[in-house]
């Protein structure tokens, strides 16, 4: 599949993925729990998610699968930005509080996405 093709697929898969973990993680703040566990269960179910379709449909191919090899993979790039995304999230909601943290979510998410493209499309998904 070309780049721009794959670059397109993950873009919308990656929208998807945003709003799911975006709702979860404003909805949980928004009803008391701590802006970081929040954070992490919202970027669990829209990884959950996320890994699933992009394995299917913006990654398949003859030379990439869907596998436990490539789930430790993805793990480990998930851990990752989910540390970097919780710990710009608390110093942000420490800063200026819960509403920027909430609108700063999505430009924290995007540029972890460009790293998440990156390794998934080169590293991840291979077998």
């Amino acid at each position: 599949m070309s780049l721009s093709r794959q670059g397109r697929h993950y873009l919308i898969i990656g929208l998807i993925q945003w709003l799911l973990d975006w709702g979860v993680m404003v909805a949980l703040s928004h009803s008391g729990m701590p802006v970081e566990p929040a954070n992490i269960a919202g970027r669990v179910s829209g990884a959950l998610l996320g890994f699933w379709l992009n394995g299917r449909i913006t990654f398949a191919g003859d030379d990439t699968k869907i596998g436990r090899r490539q789930f430790g993979r993805f793990l480990g790039m998930w851990i990752a930005t989910t540390l970097a995304s919780t710990w710009a999230m608390g110093a942000i909601d420490d800063a200026v509080g819960l509403q920027w943290t909430w609108l700063a979510k999505p430009a924290v998410e995007l540029m972890l996405g460009g790293i998440g493209f990156l390794l998934s499309r080169h590293w991840i998904y291979r077998r």
